[in-house]
């Protein structure tokens, strides 16, 4: 199990997300945060459970997503 960050960016109101899967509820939260700052178009951010397997890392020291 893995956790995604999604967002509603446009005006269909549906829930999209990138090919990110974390470990935690808490580093899919910092990526959504962050992606919420950067896209002006978001209007809602969510953390979902995942069946995909883990295959990116939120890095609190410089605030990015790494790809592993």
């Amino acid at each position: 199990m893995s956790f995604k960050a999604e967002v509603i960016a446009d005006s269909t109101g549906e829930w999209t997300a990138n090919n990110c899967a974390y470990a935690t509820r808490e580093e899919a939260d910092h990526a959504g945060s962050d992606l919420m700052g950067r896209w002006m178009a978001v209007r809602e951010m969510r953390v979902v459970e995942s069946p995909g397997q883990i295959n990116a890392r939120w890095n609190p020291a410089t605030y990015q997503t790494e790809l592993l």
